[in-house]
């Protein structure tokens, strides 16, 4: 059998598992359901004997999270696409099966995205052997998930005959939209509807003719940025001026509901999308108690306790249908009806301008990450974590200077061409306007607390003078 090269679409954004989930910082990249993130469950479960490496489509503020992550999980992609600018999973479909045409058009791709939860990998990787002949003859396969209820937060596939009567390779009627519950109850009894996963699986050439043929504008623009990609870091960086000619749509609307060579295999194995805190509390309750992190119920019924903070106990008492999620910086308390309302919660403190509406407490860099951990007038103090092999830029400010302990690892630090190491319980004064930098030369990550004094203690009062991620 030929090998299916997965496609991974890991560049979205979602709002409706804030807190843990903002915008610099998504749920993909996140441990929600195990101690794996669902980015590298997803790249675990498309590795094996079937599968060659991945094509790795992200966002450029995403790149490095998603290669440490890969790393951390062993998986060594063939490509990563950066999307200069986020153009929904049409463009970058479509990107990914320009770039894997310069070398094999009759490649098989099978499109996942990075954010869902499928506990049985055998049994799918089952599911998307049973498409493959299809695929090779010229069909654009969908892969439904079985329904377990009368689901209104996800779109439907209309099956040509009932479920029951269906082996393998079905004939697909058609895309139904989110439905309301009325219409979802009638789907449900009627038997001849699949959720659709926006998994998929084509050759290449098949799904470039498709995009020819409805998407031709499209075509023009993503041909131009992979033409126009260049190299960098590994990365291979599409062109931004071409990209950003392209519509900003789906490959559902795009393309998938105007062909007409379609077919849907159903996966009856567990799926989930994780599209909202009532969705994690389904994959992870335990007799109707999901508990994650320093969270203690007392009498509490169907209910999601979730603390991210070590540090932050999160107790319930006589509780039932809630969720109730603690960050340091940030607290969610829902019913579990109304999580689908979550955005509207980010949507209002956007409009009150608060930073936690879109950004994450731990700030994540090339490097590793840093927190505030307090904040007063003229100084600040973080925690910075630098990965091994990882280093800052050769920087320095015009506001603010630093002090530097560090309290574990060894750090190897430049303070105007002077170059020493550092070890636990040892300190380093940077002067405001010093040209220095901060490298781990172990094998161990290195945690330093930082000390800010000054006029000005933005992340913006930064002048790089090298940088070995080739930052701006």
């Amino acid at each position: 059998m030929s090998r299916i090269v997965p496609i991974i679409l890991c560049g979205g954004a979602g709002t409706r598992l804030w807190p843990l989930s903002r915008k610099s910082y998504p749920k993909q990249f996140s441990a929600l359901t195990g101690s794996d993130s669902l980015f590298q469950a997803g790249l675990r479960r498309l590795k094996g004997d079937a599968f060659v490496a991945p094509v790795v489509v992200t966002a450029d503020q995403f790149r490095f999270i998603a290669v440490q992550q890969m790393h951390a999980a062993g998986i060594t992609p063939q490509a990563v696409l950066i999307e200069p600018s986020g153009r929904d999973t049409g463009p970058a479909v479509l990107a990914a099966a320009l770039h894997l045409a310069q070398s094999d058009p009759d490649a098989l791709m099978l499109v996942a995205p990075s954010d869902h939860v499928i506990p049985d990998a055998a049994l799918f990787a089952q599911t998307v052997a049973a498409a493959v002949s299809a695929a090779q003859a010229g069909q654009i396969v969908a892969f439904g998930i079985t329904p377990e209820r009368a689901e209104t937060g996800y779109g439907y596939l209309e099956l040509a005959r009932p479920l029951q009567d269906c082996n393998g390779v079905t004939p697909l009627v058609g895309f139904v939209e989110k439905p309301d519950a009325t219409r979802a109850a009638e789907m449900l009894a009627e038997g001849r509807y699949l959720w659709n996963a926006g998994l998929f699986l084509f050759t290449v050439k098949d799904i470039l003719a498709a995009y020819a043929l409805y998407a031709p504008d499209m075509v023009e623009a993503v041909q131009t940025a992979v033409d126009d990609a260049r190299h960098d870091l590994g990365f291979l960086r599409l062109a931004a001026e071409p990209w950003d000619r392209a519509p900003a749509i789906s490959i559902d609307y795009a393309v998938m509901e105007q062909a007409d060579n379609l077919s849907v295999v159903p996966f009856t194995g567990r799926w989930s999308d994780l599209g909202d805190w009532a969705a994690v509390w389904r994959e992870t309750e335990t007799d109707g108690l999901a508990l994650s992190g320093p969270a203690h119920a007392i009498d509490c019924t169907n209910t999601l306790l979730r603390s991210e903070n070590d540090g932050q106990v999160i107790v319930g008492i006589g509780l039932d249908d809630i969720i109730a999620v603690a960050m340091p910086d940030a607290v969610l308390i829902s019913h579990k009806n109304r999580t689908q309302d979550v955005k509207r919660a980010v949507a209002l403190l956007k409009s009150h301008g608060a930073d936690q509406a879109e950004s994450f407490p731990k700030d994540h860099r090339p490097w590793g990450w840093f927190e505030s951990l307090a904040m007063g007038e003229r100084f600040q103090v973080k925690r910075i974590v630098v990965h091994a092999g990882g280093a800052l830029s050769l920087q320095s400010h015009h506001h603010r200077a630093e002090h530097w302990i560090v309290v574990q690892g060894t750090a190897r630090v430049t303070c105007d061409g002077t170059v020493k190491l550092l070890t636990e319980n040892e300190s380093v004064y940077i002067p405001l306007g010093a040209t220095h930098r901060l490298e781990n030369p172990g094998k161990l990550p290195v945690v330093l607390i930082e000390v800010q004094t000054g006029s000005y203690l933005g992340e913006d009062d930064i002048i790089r003078y090298e940088d070995v991620y080739a930052r701006d």
